[in-house]
């Protein structure tokens, strides 16, 4: 039976859950491309390569998690709905899977998410509940459906269905590239690391996984340090995927990033903008600040260098037009660059 280990061991997610994670969703989720940055491996003397988390149909790799979660409802659960809180591209997969298998998602989300996403949102079909400056505010309030509907929360990173179908891209690297030795990772909540990290280091103990995250309102960085989890205020930043906490009741994905997390590297704003208008030049990529942030470790030379490949995830391309708009007025790249 699909997912038994994880029913039976709600506190022992392994890599067997992922190889079940894969099994399951592989008739909504398509396997991703990945290519390898010519630009980006001169750079720094050795391969680099792009795991094209952005082509999702949703444009954002949480589509492998949130499709795993909702395919192991019960079909009672299914037919009472669902409903999450997210910065965003959770809510836009949330909404994509459930429309896919008729079920009713209502998203909630907070003032600061990005219009682009919001409007994508609503072209999916979800209900939609605007609540609060932050996503725990917007957590809050979609508790107070669960219990006032009997809606199933689809958690946005601390659920092991969640973890397990993100870490599909881990066993994807390891398929791909024979010589990786490093995989750089945007971490926000730690569903993402945490998944690949289990993938790539059940498979070889010595990949390095690197955690990227923007310097203000990183939750999980600030958790870390502190060796246990923390509340901080939200700040404005291009990485706006990566805001939120991680719960101060977290039950999954701060041990599991203490485990399988070999560094963390924190971007500048201005690094961020770089990156993605970067990437807009040189390989016609749009890419939204968080995604950006695993380009910005490499071209501002933070990863430590060994011989293999370097991964870097790319994580979702969920911009707003008026931000691209400012960064191709604010970069301008000498061909030669």
């Amino acid at each position: 039976m699909i997912h038994s280990e994880i029913a039976k061991h709600r506190n022992d997610i392994t890599i067997r859950n992922i190889w079940e994670a894969r099994k399951q969703i592989s008739s909504m989720v398509n396997k991703t491309p990945l290519i390898q940055s010519s630009i980006l491996s001169e750079k720094i003397d050795r391969p680099v390569y792009l795991k094209l988390e952005n082509v999702h149909e949703v444009g954002a790799f949480k589509v492998r998690g949130a499709a795993n979660k909702i395919l192991s409802l019960s079909e009672e659960e299914k037919n009472r709905g669902v409903t999450t809180f997210s910065t965003g591209n959770h809510g836009l997969a949330v909404a994509y899977v459930a429309k896919k298998l008729g079920i009713e998602a209502t998203i909630c989300i907070s003032n600061r998410v990005p219009r682009a996403k919001v409007d994508s949102l609503r072209r999916l079909g979800a209900n939609i509940e605007i609540f609060g400056e932050d996503q725990d505010t917007a957590g809050e309030r979609c508790y107070q459906l669960q219990a006032e509907k009997g809606l199933t929360v689809i958690q946005p990173f601390d659920d092991p269905y969640v973890i397990a179908g993100q870490g599909t891209i881990g066993l994807e690297l390891m398929e791909e590239i024979p010589n990786l030795t490093d995989v750089i990772v945007p971490l926000s909540g730690g569903g993402l690391l945490s998944g690949i990290g289990l993938a790539l280091k059940s498979i070889e103990q010595d990949i390095r996984v690197t955690g990227v995250s923007m310097e203000h309102s990183a939750v999980m960085y600030e958790s870390l340090k502190a060796g246990k989890p923390v509340k901080l205020k939200e700040s404005e930043t291009l990485a706006d995927s990566l805001l939120g906490g991680i719960g101060l009741d977290n039950q999954f994905t701060f041990r599991m990033v203490q485990k399988y997390m070999d560094e963390v590297v924190l971007i500048p704003e201005n690094e961020i903008a770089y990156s993605m208008a970067f990437m807009m030049d040189k390989h016609r990529m749009i890419m939204e600040g968080a995604a950006a942030t695993g380009i910005a470790a490499v071209l501002g030379n933070k990863i430590p260098h060994q011989d293999g490949g370097i991964a870097i995830i790319i994580s979702g391309q969920n911009v707003d037009l008026t931000v691209l708009l400012k960064l191709t007025q604010n970069y301008i790249f000498d061909q030669n660059e």
